[in-house]
């Protein structure tokens, strides 16, 4: 029989999720029942789960959902709702044509099916392939990352978010490289973002100057800025981190929710500075910016968002123009705006901060994803 205090912990997250706060459920469960080994717990755990799964339409987070409902079901196979819910979640993935594994049946009646058969023979050639990687020291860690901002808006209302990110690794390996570098570092933690443009994107991650006019890779790429304006491939600034810089590795779209790398006006010169794309999108800067993530999950004072809607929320405070509170870059020359040639209009009245940037551990054991 569950004690007082899980009891509680159940009645929080269950109301929590009836209000859409389903990211505080699963922090309320995960404090009360790390492992999920209480039905109840598991069942709750699914539910928020699920919608979050909705919002996000991730295929991994219905699948976890459908996991967790599975193993509450199994447990307790006299719950009703519980059955119910399975049945529920198994039907909207069929509709969606999302399977309930990624791994094929590999054992039939104590067997191994032919999958299993393939499945072990690969399994062989994949050890073979780490003990081999472990010798190699450049080996990339593919990890997401977890986003925390706070901010104030154009209300005076101050609120917390998070933004989920995935990257794009195989097509631009060095530029997710770098920004996992900066972040494992904590660098871009207490940074702000200096430069927000409402129905376009937000930028900063600039942790030398907060202006725009610093920040430089996390790693050495064989690419160095030597001054004046001039980036070269060489091995000159190996040892100077301030000079480092990314090649360009264009080529991916700057659809909504993009993480893109800020730079000057040479293509090889992006660093440490990045930009979170809005609900707009950004497509005109395709084949000339690199676009190297996007953003797949969000979250606002608790509640469960895309992660579109908290780069939206933060593109919408205030700023300091002449003539309107809007986000915008400066105007252009000759029209009559007095901005003109002021960053002021483009800079947050109270400050949009990067609290943290973690990275999200693919080793944790499977209670952990939750």
């Amino acid at each position: 029989m569950a004690d007082d205090a899980l009891s509680e912990a159940w009645e929080k997250a269950a109301n929590d999720i009836t209000k859409g706060k389903n990211e505080g459920a699963l922090q309320t469960l995960r404090a009360a029942d790390p492992q999920a080994i209480e039905p109840m717990t598991a069942r709750l755990v699914g539910e928020a789960t699920w919608n979050i799964a909705k919002i996000n339409e991730s295929k991994s987070d219905y699948r976890k959902a459908a996991m967790f409902l599975r193993e509450a079901s199994k447990k307790n196979p006299k719950d009703k709702k519980t059955s119910s819910l399975y049945n529920k979640i198994l039907n909207e993935m069929q509709d969606k044509r999302i399977s309930e594994t990624v791994i094929p049946r590999m054992f039939n009646n104590g067997g191994p099916t032919l999958a299993g058969i393939v499945v072990i023979f690969g399994v062989f050639l994949v050890v073979l392939a780490i003990l081999a990687g472990a010798n190699n020291p450049g080996s990339s860690n593919q990890s997401n990352v977890v986003m925390e901002i706070t901010w104030t808006d154009a209300n005076n209302v101050d609120h917390t978010g998070k933004i989920w990110i995935e990257f794009y690794d195989d097509e631009t390996p060095m530029h997710a490289e770098s920004f996992r570098a900066n972040a494992e570092a904590d660098r871009y933690d207490g940074t702000i973002f200096h430069r927000i443009v409402d129905g376009f994107m937000i930028q900063g991650g600039d942790f030398e100057n907060g202006d725009g006019s610093g920040a430089h890779a996390g790693k050495f790429f064989g690419w160095c800025d030597q001054g004046m304006g001039n980036f070269a491939q060489t091995d000159d600034c190996r040892t100077d981190m301030t000079k480092w810089v990314i090649p360009a590795e264009f080529g991916q779209t700057h659809e909504p929710g993009t993480i893109a790398a800020a730079r000057s006006p040479n293509e090889n010169s992006a660093g440490g500075q990045f930009y979170l794309v809005d609900s707009n999108g950004a497509y005109s800067l395709d084949g000339s910016y690199t676009a190297f993530g996007k953003a797949y999950r969000g979250e606002i004072d608790g509640v469960s968002t895309s992660g579109i809607e908290v780069i939206d929320a933060i593109s919408q405070v205030e700023c300091k123009g002449a003539n309107d509170d809007t986000c915008r870059d400066p105007p252009q020359q000759n029209s009559g705006d007095p901005d003109v040639g002021s960053q002021v209009t483009a800079k947050s009245v109270h400050p949009v901060t990067v609290v943290s940037v973690e990275l999200i551990d693919a080793e944790d054991p499977w209670y952990k994803f939750w």
